[in-house]
């Protein structure tokens, strides 16, 4: 993610005009908005697989599974990010063509340029989200996943998966090995 050579800042309301017609996709942080890159082979096989084991499960259940290309309003902060995928199961985010508010599950697949911001600040951002229940973090480098999941406390508790483990993520009733996730993965060093 780089800074757009403007500084000026951007409206909410400008920037989601911008996006509508924009060939590149932009996140937004308190009316600055930042250039998203590429994806690596990994990067889209994993979203890939995760997408298509998601999307079978939640089928019938009123949830809705988002990919890449859907924006999730962090308001109480004006911040507007692309997460690799989310899943909002709240009937309020059926009024927003462009955005989602109430997210259950927020996953991202980690890239080394990314990594540090996914697991920092974003993380911190997203915790803002009312319904957030899961942030999930899939390594495209080796087979490994970070869970965090929000306990009845309010606190964050971290699960770590690795090789053959199955992932569990409570918040939409979900299992699945590891190596479905990594099926077709190249790990390239």
């Amino acid at each position: 993610m780089t800074l757009t050579q403007s500084h000026a800042y951007i409206s909410p309301e400008e920037y989601l005009e911008l996006e509508k017609n924009s060939p590149i996709k932009y996140e937004y942080i308190q009316g600055q908005i930042y250039a998203m890159a590429g994806a690596s082979d990994a990067h889209v096989t994993i979203t890939t697989n995760l997408v298509a084991l998601l999307r079978n499960h939640i089928r019938g259940t009123g949830c809705r599974l988002y990919v890449t290309d859907m924006k999730a309003r962090i308001e109480t902060l004006d911040i507007f990010y692309y997460p690799d995928m989310m899943v909002t199961c709240d009937p309020r985010d059926t009024k927003f063509e462009y955005f989602k508010c109430y997210p259950s599950l927020i996953i991202e697949v980690l890239s080394p340029a990314t990594e540090a911001f996914d697991r920092g600040d974003k993380f911190i951002d997203y915790q803002e989200l009312e319904t957030l229940k899961e942030y999930v973090l899939v390594s495209q480098n080796r087979q490994r996943v970070d869970r965090f999941s929000l306990n009845n406390q309010g606190r964050w508790e971290l699960y770590s998966y690795r090789g053959n483990q199955q992932l569990e993520l409570t918040s939409v009733n979900f299992k699945c090995l590891l190596t479905d996730i990594y099926e077709d993965v190249n790990f390239l060093r």
